[in-house]
């Protein structure tokens, strides 16, 4: 059966490549019809299932859209590579829901519940500024701070935005970047946090697409890891030893974007070029970088999953 999307009760089909194993791709919308069809069994036979959701900030550029969907699908796909790239696609179902939070639009308070809902939540990337003076940003980051709070079995997952939204919501800042843009295949240098939970190399290479960043770290957090341009290129949060069932990671949020493929990022500055926001000698660099090696779906992607609590990673 194709992999269907939930539109308030009504569905359609998405148009995956036949026999591709994806697991359910859904798009919330917030009525109780929906609500009902999105309560699901913590359990699949033998295979861990996770449930998760997706604050979608954005909607990718034309080019992108066109050729790779939503960043729901952008999300579904990368998540799906990076278990089939740990060797895990066998042993992991999971489920990804999305709320189009630029719509004010929140997972519903049954799902934030422990033992019948979400595992854990990601925030994409976005072409606004976290620190804009708009209202659903406003609403947005107020909604991270609460639930990071008192929903502390969810685990948070941030990306390029929603890194620096975690980061405006739990005491830190975001700014412009007075360096300017930072594009394309990166190499960013470990620090020891960074080098246990990513394992391997002192250096770790993601795609970036932003030219504003988190000066520092926020109470609590540690730092992973630095560029030249960015000093906070990644962050945790873990749990404190309050005698509960709460171990590990509770947050964790990269600058880049794990999630891009360099044909994504070569779409991406296409547009910006045209649009004038950037300029050419950013372009020119951009454009090489990006068709460097990353490793998003690698180690990155063996991170996420491991905060996650793939149990296959934990031990």
């Amino acid at each position: 059966m194709a992999p269907r999307r939930i539109f308030g009760g009504s569905t359609l089909p998405l148009r995956w490549p036949k026999n591709s194993g994806y697991g359910e791709l859904r798009v919330c919308a917030y009525s109780p019809a929906s609500i009902s069809n999105n309560i699901k069994s913590t359990t699949t036979m033998s295979r861990q299932t996770v449930q998760l959701a997706l604050l979608i900030c954005d909607t990718p550029v034309p080019a992108v859209l066109q050729k790779y969907g939503t960043y729901l699908e952008v999300f579904k796909v990368f998540l799906n590579n990076s278990l089939t790239h740990l060797g895990l696609a066998d042993d992991v179902n999971f489920t990804l829901d999305g709320y189009d939070v630029t719509k004010e639009e929140f997972p519903p308070s049954e799902l934030l519940e422990k033992g019948s809902g979400y595992q854990g939540i990601l925030i994409s990337g976005s072409s606004a500024s976290a620190y804009a003076d708009l209202p659903w940003i406003h609403t947005l980051t107020k909604w991270v701070g609460d639930v990071a709070t008192s929903k502390p079995h969810i685990r948070f997952v941030g990306i390029c935005f929603g890194h620096q939204i975690i980061a405006r919501a739990l005491g830190g800042d975001c700014i412009r970047n007075p360096v300017g843009w930072e594009v394309g295949t990166t190499e960013v240098e470990l620090t020891e946090e960074g080098k246990k939970l990513f394992g391997g190399d002192k250096v770790l290479k993601i795609q970036q697409m932003h030219r504003d960043h988190v000066p520092n770290l926020p109470p609590s957090f540690k730092l992973l890891a630095s560029s030249i341009d960015s000093p906070n290129q990644g962050m945790i949060s873990e749990y404190s030893d309050q005698g509960d069932d709460l171990k590990g990671i509770h947050i964790f949020t990269v600058q880049g974007h794990p999630e891009f493929s360099p044909d994504i990022v070569h779409k991406i500055i296409d547009t910006r070029e045209l649009s004038g926001v950037m300029d050419s000698e950013t372009v020119k660099e951009g454009r090489r970088r990006a068709d460097e090696r990353d490793e998003g779906t690698g180690r990155i992607g063996k991170a996420i999953w491991k905060v996650l609590g793939v149990d296959a990673l934990l031990y």
